[in-house]
């Protein structure tokens, strides 16, 4: 088969390229987050709670895209590290409240030299890197919606 239509070629796979990408982007924040005592996923959880703070547990789940399940172990590690405390929601015992701590908010502070840190690594105009994030916020859209029906029925 011609190399130029093959739809198996790796290098032509957009599952292939998100994947290498994400773990060398991610790969980049290591050095970063490691002094601050933060694995990637802890950073995320801070990032949403710097946004707004206190958060339900289920909101912070679909805010990250993650299932209660990955989500909490990286919560107890979080408040076992001081950065935020898990409660009970005033007025409804059922739901979990997520509250950054002083030590979590005040850790903001060093977290605002990652992004220019990124940038600056990865060597590329932020323009094209807003570019990229618009796109891949379309892909992630897609990849949520529904395929529309078609007539066949398996």
């Amino acid at each position: 088969m011609d190399s130029d239509t093959d739809l198996l070629r790796l290098d032509r796979q957009v599952c292939y390229a998100l994947a290498v990408a994400a773990r060398n982007v991610i790969a980049l924040y290591r050095p970063l987050l490691e002094p601050m005592g933060l694995t990637h996923p802890q950073y995320l959880v801070l990032l949403a709670l710097w946004e707004r703070s206190p958060r339900s547990g289920s909101d912070l789940a679909r805010e990250l895209a993650l299932d209660p399940g990955t989500l909490s172990p990286l919560l107890k590690r979080l408040e076992a590290a001081g950065l935020l405390e898990r409660g009970r929601a005033a007025g409804d015992e059922r739901t979990l409240a997520v509250t950054l701590t002083p030590a979590g908010r005040a850790l903001r502070a060093r977290a605002e030299a990652i992004p220019a840190a990124i940038v600056e690594r990865l060597g590329m105009p932020l323009g094209e890197l807003e570019e990229l994030r618009t796109v891949l916020d379309r892909v992630i859209t897609a990849s949520r919606t529904p395929p529309p029906r078609s007539g066949h029925q398996f």
